[in-house]
């Protein structure tokens, strides 16, 4: 496949223009007032660990009650796929970071200029600086998704337009435009060096590759090893999918890289596609994981979906990153990633499993026990600061937020079910598997 080249920086995002250029100055000169005379939200998290907050559900608990799991977990980046104004006041002033979701049905309005500004002015400025807003991810595996063929064309314009839109409100510091892929944009995943995108996606993945390298933004990728295993349970080894610290990893036989767990190598794999696409782009754009989890629960098909399995996926993949280590590829660039989920959510729609990737049920209890907690000095809670809704985690009495204090999900909100990633996954695990197999021999052989 031909690689694609790095345009230009003159080929970026247009800026409204006339009329809505003034309004834009005007509305960048209020938020600078604002931002300077307004209190500060507390740091974010140590941690590079964040979790996703999905609301697809009818029986989930107010956004304030949320608050509290989050001090428990010592997490404070949490990516939520929408705008909703009850969630994002609900974390006012508590300092966590927040990635903001861009709706797949708002992407044509948002792709012109106009509508972009249109968007921040009624989804974002409302809620800064006391919300820490830090990015929008626009739609969410839109080039994979049922509706591809529809929405394609309007990824790339629709980060552009809202990219330059938050510049133009004085904002391109703090906030960040991007999008969240499958891992089945990959049309080769194994061995990680030989990673590369589906050719088909090559057209629109090179100028988005561009734009990644002229704004600094990372390409996230929503990586899920157990997909892997499920997909084939005697091929792939579940400890080598489960991020086991004790498995003996498999080499890549070209780069002769090792790798410990299967989700390092997805990230690798990612790597080397950007690599094979743009060269250019590749010594820039970093590769972050916008989801990743295991089920506890699935139906009888659904191979490994347990809550044991699912407490040492998650316990392992936080702890992973909490090392604030790389990848092999990328070994002084500390992976950063998003747990899949908070909540086990009733109303996915897809595979059984799809309603089990939660950390918690939907009355606050654990889905299982986690054997790694990160440390509470990691949290941005209990620094006084509150919340702005009653000065405290229960401040609403527990009922909070919009809804009658449920938050009912709907449509998907561009929320697509995760086992999208089942079906557009590449399917190369079996030769991971059989270097799997060799184990420590293999390690051995590298070794020498």
């Amino acid at each position: 496949m031909a690689p694609c080249r790095l345009l230009r920086v003159g080929r970026g995002a247009q800026r409204p223009c006339g009329s809505r250029l003034a309004a834009a100055l005007y509305a960048a000169a209020v938020v600078a007032l604002a931002l300077a005379l307004a209190p500060a939200a507390d740091a974010t998290s140590a941690s590079l660990v964040g979790i996703n907050y999905g609301r697809v559900g009818n029986n989930l608990p107010p956004t304030q009650s949320v608050l509290p799991l989050l001090d428990g977990l010592g997490i404070g980046r949490v990516r939520m796929y929408d705008a909703d104004p009850a969630v994002l006041r609900a974390f006012s002033r508590t300092g966590v970071e927040l990635v903001v979701g861009v709706p797949d049905e708002s992407l044509a309005a948002v792709a012109d200029p106009g509508g972009a500004a249109q968007w921040l002015k009624q989804n974002v400025l409302p809620f800064l600086p006391d919300t820490k807003i830090a990015f929008l991810t626009v739609g969410n595996e839109v080039l994979t998704g049922s509706n591809s063929s529809t929405l394609s064309r309007f990824l790339l314009p629709a980060m552009q337009s809202l990219h330059g839109a938050v510049g133009a409100l004085g904002l391109g510091t703090q906030v960040t435009v991007t999008t969240a892929h499958n891992l089945g944009v990959l049309g080769t995943s194994y061995p990680p060096s030989a990673g590369a995108f589906r050719k088909d996606l090559l057209p629109v993945l090179c100028p988005i590759l561009d734009y990644h390298a002229r704004t600094g933004s990372p390409f996230l990728v929503n990586a899920y090893p157990y997909f892997a295993y499920s997909g084939d349970p005697r091929g792939v080894q579940l400890d080598y999918a489960l991020l086991e610290p004790g498995y003996p990893g498999v080499p890549d036989p070209n780069s002769r890289l090792h790798y410990p767990n299967l989700l390092v190598a997805q990230v690798d794999a990612v790597y080397h596609a950007i690599a094979a696409a743009n060269a250019a782009a590749s010594r820039v754009v970093e590769v972050r994981v916008s989801e990743t989890g295991w089920p506890s629960a699935g139906g009888a098909n659904e191979t490994g979906a347990t809550p044991r399995n699912a407490a040492r996926y998650n316990s392992n993949a936080m702890r992973l990153v909490a090392e604030g280590k790389g990848t092999p590829l990328k070994p002084g660039v500390p992976l950063r990633a998003y747990v899949f989920a908070l909540f086990n959510e009733n109303l996915k729609p897809g595979l059984e499993s799809e309603r089990y990737y939660g950390l918690f049920k939907p009355d606050g209890t654990p889905a299982y026990e986690l054997s790694f907690k990160l440390p509470r000095d990691n949290s941005t809670f209990g620094n006084g600061n509150g919340n702005g809704s009653g000065g405290g985690f229960g401040g609403n009495g527990g009922n909070g937020s919009g809804s009658g204090g449920y938050v009912n999900g709907g449509g998907n909100n561009g929320y697509y079910d995760i086992s999208a990633a089942a079906r557009g996954r590449p399917v190369h695990w079996r030769m991971w598997a059989q270097a799997a197999v060799a184990g420590a021999a293999a390690v051995l052989t590298v070794a020498a």
